[in-house]
């Protein structure tokens, strides 16, 4: 095992890293921006060191300066959570070649795997079933020949890319240009690679993905699947593990595509292979993603397993630690993503938190998060604040303490989508798990329509009460100096399958108070 790891990357997912490496007696180096100077991540790490101003190209972005750090700070490796340079093949080749483990698959699998029409190929090749598309990047002059040719509706995708940045569904010829035009802007902005291609659109669908963990010896086990139908603008917003939507027909083949596709590739570390299922249970593969999920807590919950344990145990040269007649999951998992973002419009929102109230932590709630009251959410990074995880029995159990926990998430300072996630979790169509990738579409539709009637004026008031009410029990516990429990001395907790569960209530606070998270 490393003695010493840096992690390349900020907020919760940092800290979430730094407190596996705790628990391993694993020395942590974090690395921050101008902006982050008084970050939980920098505070929780056994050193921390200055990258640049806060514009991520001058600073979660700037290879040569992490690996100098990494170097000059003696880390042996270095984790880079999801985001930034997770999948970024040259940031791998360059600790290659600084002596320092990339924890990750190797940069040739990654540079394969990246580019998407590439990774169609190599998926078709090791047996897996694809939707119809391009099997070249498509140009302009030949888009409308290609299009036609393939079929309405199409999705527009980025080559070099994915999590729904540069993605477009295109219903007609008529739409075609502009909507190229687009992704095309928003791919190169993202990607740094302006190449697109096209899928047919698969329509009423869900969005399934398979946990993989392999070693550097060849040995490739999967830890079941989560659904991540609940998405907006293309990117998830809500997943559950295991699905209620496959049978167990329907799970043994698409866990051995995902195994399939791993081995043919010579994939190593943690990684998610996805794919969607349509409403007669075909399943397409759509991408494979080479680094630690969002929403990994979720398949923590429910198997036992540890996953950046795991990665760092691979990344340091040991074998498998599991067969895959050990994993057996306990019940269900699900995860709700809290954004600073307008619960209506979704855009995203920025400032500085002045009241926050969390549900308690147990044994079946975990929050991975890195705010408290006084945390500027800022325009240069991600809006994701926190992860909410609730485990239950069944998926109802799970669903209704979700509800409930969601009910006493309170965040002032900034817009949060938390009004969203509680509208789509006490929904019926997701109470029902008759949902697919079309559910926050259905939801937002449903809304509009009910602003005609009589009876939305009352329901927005109870709103309105309701907000006061919350606002009201805040300011109080600002006024009582309310602060939360510490925690043990490790920092975990309990049960057998809940890794990170621990009593916790972030009432709002006098801002520039900060907790431990």
């Amino acid at each position: 095992m490393f003695s010493k790891v840096l992690i390349a990357n900020r907020g919760e997912i940092a800290c979430r890293v730094i407190r596996t490496c705790e628990k391993l007696g694993v020395q942590t180096v974090a690395v921050y921006s101008e902006a982050d100077r008084d970050a939980q991540h920098v505070r929780m790490a056994t050193e921390a060191y200055l990258l640049g101003p806060a514009p991520p190209s001058e600073s979660y972005l700037n290879i040569y300066k992490i690996v100098e750090v990494a170097k000059s700070s003696g880390a042996e490796a270095i984790h880079p959570g999801y985001g930034f340079l997770s999948e970024n093949a040259a940031f791998a080749v360059a600790c290659r070649e600084a002596g320092v483990k990339f924890i990750g698959p190797s940069p040739e699998v990654m540079e394969t795997m990246r580019d998407k029409v590439r990774a169609r190929k190599l998926a078709k090749k090791a047996g897996l079933p694809v939707l119809p598309g391009t099997n070249t990047a498509v140009g302009d002059r030949n888009a409308l020949k290609r299009a036609n040719k393939l079929g309405f509706p199409l999705m527009v995708k980025a080559a070099a890319g994915g999590g729904g940045i540069g993605m477009q569904i295109v219903n007609s010829p008529e739409e075609m240009a502009p909507l190229i035009e687009r992704a095309r802007h928003q791919a190169a902005n993202s990607f740094g690679s302006p190449r697109l291609y096209f899928e047919r659109y698969l329509e009423h669908a869900s969005h399934i993905e398979v946990q993989i963990l392999a070693d550097e010896k060849g040995k490739t086990i999967h830890l079941m699947e989560r659904d991540c139908s609940v998405q907006r603008r293309n990117q998830k917003i809500l997943e559950i593990a295991p699905s209620m939507k496959l049978t167990s027909k329907l799970r043994k083949l698409i866990t051995k595509y995902a195994l399939k596709l791993a081995k043919h590739i010579g994939y190593a570390n943690a990684g998610t292979v996805e794919f969607l299922v349509s409403m007669d249970g075909d399943i397409y593969f759509l991408e494979m993603n080479m680094r630690l999920q969002v929403e990994h807590g979720i398949t923590e919950m429910i198997t036992g397993i540890d996953l950046v344990e795991m990665q760092l145990r691979i990344a340091s040269g040991e074998k498998m630690l599991y067969k895959q007649k050990d994993i057996r999951n306990h019940g269900y998992a699900m995860e709700a993503r809290i954004y600073a973002e307008d619960p209506d419009t979704f855009l995203p929102s920025s400032g500085v938190i002045t009241a926050l109230s969390e549900p308690d932590g147990n044994e079946h709630v975990r929050i991975d998060g890195s705010i408290n009251v006084g945390y500027k959410v800022d325009i240069y990074y991600d809006p994701l604040l926190a992860k909410l995880m609730c485990w239950g029995e069944t998926r109802e159990e799970a669903r209704t303490l979700m509800a409930e926990s969601l009910e006493s998430y309170h965040i002032e300072g900034v817009n949060s989508n938390v009004p969203f996630l509680r509208r789509v979790v006490e929904s019926q169509e997701f109470a029902s798990g008759a949902y697919d990738t079309w559910i926050v579409s259905n939801l937002q539709k449903a809304a509009a329509e009910s602003q005609d009637s009589p009876e939305s004026d009352i329901r927005t008031e109870a709103e309105r009460r309701e907000l006061a009410a919350a606002t009201a029990v805040a300011l109080v516990a600002a006024g009582n100096g309310a602060s939360h429990p510490t925690p043990d001395a490790n920092g975990h907790a309990v049960s057998p399958w809940r890794l990170y569960g621990r009593s916790r209530q972030m009432a709002a606070r006098q801002a520039g108070r900060s907790g431990w998270r």
